[in-house]
């Protein structure tokens, strides 16, 4: 939203105005102090635990694009705030960070893994590949990215534990293309000895009710069915 860097108000002196225009002037100002927004207060809802006591917790970190940063509904009804409410229900010492970004490619996912690697995750969700699928992006340099990635949070942190989720794209690029992807994510998580999700959407894509109209994004009740397809994976580390 642009906002405009000045008004001019033309005011003339009071001594031109009659009685009349004194009044209506007096009465715009009146009404301008009382619409005024009111400076709100800061409110906070207090936490049952501290922010010290939050961070003594292990950390579980989703990285991927739109599927999970939840396009089109609540983040906290997409998948990682599926397993970060079903970890709070085991009173489990994890906390989940959903670090989805829409629109990201392999490629720009490797660019700004930095920024979230200054804290150990003791468990890693990559969830990347789709985006460049559907832009058709060399499949060479989409491999190449997830093993740099995952290669990249092992060098720093060795004992984290790296899951892959695997994905599938529509023949849109032609059905070489299309095989070559799928079996690109089996071949990362073999080359570079990580957990793999065959399939994230498994259940989900191609179900008109269980997407959003654009056909790719899940609804709610999509997202509940990932999250039953993810968690098991999940659940084996925990």
């Amino acid at each position: 939203m642009h906002i405009p860097t000045s008004y001019t108000f033309s005011i003339y002196p009071m001594k031109s105005m009659n009685l009349k225009n004194l009044l209506l002037f007096l009465l715009l100002i009146g009404f301008l102090s009382c619409s005024a927004p009111k400076e709100e207060k800061s409110t906070s809802i207090e936490s049952p635990i501290t922010q010290e006591e939050a961070e003594q917790k292990k950390l579980i970190l989703f990285f991927g694009n739109s599927l999970t940063a939840g396009y089109g509904i609540e983040e906290e009804d997409a998948f990682p705030g599926l397993v970060a409410t079903k970890i709070d229900s085991l009173n489990l010492e994890y906390r989940v960070v959903n670090a989805g970004l829409s629109g990201e490619t392999t490629a720009s996912g490797l660019s700004r893994l930095d920024w979230f690697l200054e804290e150990e995750p003791a468990i890693f969700i990559l969830e990347l590949g789709a985006n460049d699928g559907l832009r058709g992006i060399s499949l060479d340099e989409t491999k190449k990215n997830l093993k740099a990635m995952i290669q990249k949070v092992r060098e720093r942190f060795p004992d984290t534990v790296i899951i892959l989720a695997g994905m599938q794209i529509p023949p849109n690029m032609g059905q070489a293309y299309t095989a070559t992807f799928e079996k690109m994510y089996p071949e990362v998580a073999k080359e570079e000895k990580v957990h793999l999700i065959p399939f994230l959407l498994e259940g989900v894509a191609g179900d008109a009710e269980l997407n959003l109209p654009d056909g790719i994004h899940p609804t709610e009740a999509g997202h509940q069915i990932v999250f039953k397809t993810i968690w098991p994976h999940l659940e084996n580390y925990l």
